[in-house]
């Protein structure tokens, strides 16, 4: 019994390192290599570790942009 090159699958998705640990990430759980690590990084959203940084100064911005479309 041969395994003929014709044969072989493919994966949808390039094997990437878990983003927690490194380790190969798991079908099961990807991109994670383990429901540990995927509760982890679930743990660090919902805590708020992740964010985007805002400056005080982009909301001024914003408002001068408005006001100066309702202007015209």
């Amino acid at each position: 019994m041969t395994v003929d090159p014709k044969d072989k699958v493919t994966p949808l998705r390039a094997r990437r390192p878990c983003p927690e640990c490194g380790k190969p990430s798991a079908r099961e759980t990807y991109p994670f290599c383990s429901p540990r690590c995927k509760a982890v990084d679930l743990n660090r959203w919902l805590s708020g570790s992740y964010a985007i940084p805002v400056r005080d100064d982009e909301e001024e911005d914003s408002d001068r942009a408005a006001g100066s479309g309702e202007e015209a």
